[in-house]
């Protein structure tokens, strides 16, 4: 049982994550990750779990690199990626990189494959395995990319030559080696089994933008393309055969990018997922297409659906299509019927991600998570509106969380209708009203429509806190007029929806409006920066991995484009970066803040924070700077996320609930 009082009893709490199906439909595959023995780390192991949901789930493989991203081969066998050193190396010769392993029906796991440059994406059909791997350019896949990645430790270099943007995505540093995509027979092994099927141009390959079809003969694949110095790229889709040959574009459009391809049964084309890129006076739009491998035509399949589909999957039967799309503080599971373009939304609640099709076409497995339990899989009929589906055998499960889960909404200026979850911890009464933790989501195209281990509101429940979860302008869920309510205004509505619905709340008699708190990370830092220039309503303020300078974090982040097409060019269009920067109204700021930032994170660049903390404390704000020098966008590791929790609660204490300062023991 989880004890969410305990941050060592949440820690310990096994965590879900990757769903793979046998092709007879018998056997379904996850990931279940754990602590490491010294605390330190994570590991996952592949876990078999019962897909009638009799039996209880089976662990198959134990690692101390730990295993991930199970595939079934169409012989039965299970593929997956660990770093776990092969027995069979001679001394020396195993690295840390994540390579390809094989567990055969019955008998031992064996490794199949393990590049210098690792095994990123994998995926399986026919007599093919599909794999990205890195490599550096101008290099051939096996012993001549092994021999420069020597050379260059052995001279202690590790300098990078960008001739191309972007250099850095999320916390990874892209090259000197970059992914490239490769075949290999399922009976082949070796190098000189895999063959290439990309150039070696830098960042050109949308790694995780790969597929393989049912035949196991093509593959198709996101390619980026140059638009101008001041657009950047958009995407277009390639297919290829995997024997070999010069790959061929089935898809590209100008204004649009492709993701997410899944094939049709019979290989002749793919479902993918068609993005209008966005502007400084719209919000990208996203639907579903059909797109023929000969690249003939491509079909839009979901023009009036007011949602943003994500994750297609093709029944095996060819009849329908399978994808899931935020919907009012959910993420539910949809069904396209291909004949009548009929959409069924097939769940009632909860978020869905991971999904599978059995063989039969009649059933879907998938992991299940909802703001108030983690992801475990669940079985539901193919067809059926809101369904309530079954859940599986499966570590990770807890019997309940530390107080209740309700809703509530208002109704703007505009005529939107802003909706938001309440936490409300045991006890919350008007005898005994809870303080309130106002918690905005990032993104900020994104909703609280799901669990999350990283922000966790139940943490703060079990402290007698009640949290608002609200969706503001931005977010999805809600039909596009509502992201494009807050398109390139995010202190104007966003703002005045936050202030909104947190007036709704303050007004129960089971919350103490005195006692109130706001907090948030990346765009929730953003607006939690933007709060706290704008009004000294809350008692704190923290603020996790935000935007403060805009002009400078726009050259600064890692997808400088995607920024600006929204915000526009500082120098060509500063209007917007000056109605919106924080940093620019830092002298109206009066309420106590918890700055918390990771030296990794090049998604909103250190820079961001160190220039944040700076400003409050030239200005006398009552402040302090949790840093992380070795964590990115998200405090990962288990003891740093122990310490991130546990100096929020200290800083909460102090200026919410009037208890003295007491500084976490291992800072």
């Amino acid at each position: 049982m989880t004890d969410f009082a305990s941050f060592e009893s949440y820690n310990a709490t096994a965590r879900l994550a990757s769903l793979a199906l046998s092709p007879d439909g018998t056997r379904l595959v996850t990931v279940v990750s754990t602590l490491a023995p010294d605390g330190k780390t994570w590991q996952g192991a592949l876990w078999e779990v019962d897909p009638t949901g009799e039996r209880e789930a089976v662990r198959l493989t134990r690692s101390a690199k730990g295993d991930s991203s199970p595939v079934f081969a169409p012989d039965g066998s299970l593929l997956f990626l660990s770093a776990r050193p092969d027995p069979l190396a001679k001394p020396g010769e195993s690295k840390e990189k994540k390579a390809l392993w094989r567990l055969p029906i019955r008998g031992e796991a064996a490794e199949v494959l393990r590049p210098g440059g690792g095994v990123g994406q994998l995926r399986a059909a026919g007599e093919t395995v599909l794999f990205t791997s890195s490599a550096y350019r101008f290099t051939e896949f096996g012993d001549e990319d092994d021999a420069k990645r020597k050379a260059r430790e052995d001279a202690g270099v590790t300098a990078i030559l960008h001739e191309s943007y972007p250099i850095r995505y999320w916390d990874a540093d892209l090259g000197p080696a970059y992914p490239r995509l490769f075949a290999t027979p399922l009976a082949g092994t070796g190098a000189e089994a895999v063959t290439a099927l990309s150039e070696d141009s830098a960042s050109r390959l949308s790694d995780e933008d790969v597929e393989l079809s049912p035949d196991g003969k093509w593959a198709v694949h996101g390619h980026a393309v140059d638009v101008s110095a001041a657009y950047g790229r958009r995407t277009e889709l390639r297919v290829v055969a995997t024997s070999g040959g010069e790959p061929r574009v089935i898809a590209s459009e100008d204004g649009f990018s492709f993701h997410g391809a899944t094939f049709t049964p019979d290989s002749s084309a793919v479902i993918a997922i068609r993005v209008r890129e966005a502007t400084l006076d719209s919000p990208f739009r996203r639907d579903l297409v059909r797109v023929e491998l000969s690249g003939d035509s491509i079909t839009p399949l979901t023009p009036d659906f007011p949602e943003a589909p994500d994750h297609p999957v093709v029944s095996p039967d060819g009849t329908a299509v399978f994808f899931t799309a935020s919907h009012l503080g959910h993420q539910p599971l949809w069904r396209l019927d291909l004949a009548t373009g009929e959409i069924t939304k097939l769940t009632v609640s909860g978020y869905y991600s991971d999904l599978v099709v059995s063989p039969d076409s009649k059933t879907l497995y998938a992991l299940r998570n909802s703001v108030d339990h983690p992801p475990q899989p669940v079985r539901l009929a193919a067809t059926g509106a809101d369904q309530d589906p079954e859940r599986l055998r499966a570590p990770g499960a807890i019997p309940s969380v530390p107080g209740t889960l309700t809703e509530i909404s208002t109704v703007v200026a505009d005529g939107r209708t802003v909706r938001s979850w309440l936490v409300l911890p045991e006890g919350a009464s008007a005898d005994s009203p809870a303080p309130l933790l106002l918690w905005v989501h990032g993104g900020p195209v994104m909703s609280w429509n799901g669990w999350t281990w990283r922000w966790n509101p139940w943490l703060m429940a079990a402290r007698g806190y009640a949290v608002l979860l609200p969706d503001p302008a931005l977010s999805t869920g809600y039909g596009p007029g509502f992201i494009k309510a807050g398109w390139g205004r995010w202190g104007a509505e966003p703002y005045t929806d936050l202030m909104a619905i947190t007036d709704v709340a303050v007004e129960r008699a089971d919350i103490d409006a005195s006692r109130t708190a706001a907090m948030g990370g990346s765009f929730g830092g953003y607006m939690a920066n933007w709060i706290a220039t704008q009004t000294d309503r809350f008692r704190a303020i923290v603020t996790h991995a935000s935007l403060w300078h805009l002009d400078a974090f726009s050259g600064g982040t890692d997808s400088s484009y995607f920024w600006m097409r929204e915000m526009g060019d500082p120098l060509t269009h500063p209007e917007r970066v000056l109605a919106n920067s924080p940093h620019l109204r830092v002298a109206d700021i009066k309420t106590p803040m918890l700055v918390i930032h990771g030296d990794k994170d090049y998604r909103v660049p250190i820079g961001e924070g160190h220039r944040l903390y700076f400003d409050l404390v030239r200005h006398g704000v009552n402040a302090k700077y949790l840093y992380f020098p070795t964590e990115n966008h998200w405090i990962l590791t288990p003891g740093n996320s122990r310490v991130w929790y546990e100096t929020v609660w200290a800083f909460l204490a102090e200026h919410v609930l009037d208890q003295d300062w007491e500084r976490p023991e291992l800072l």
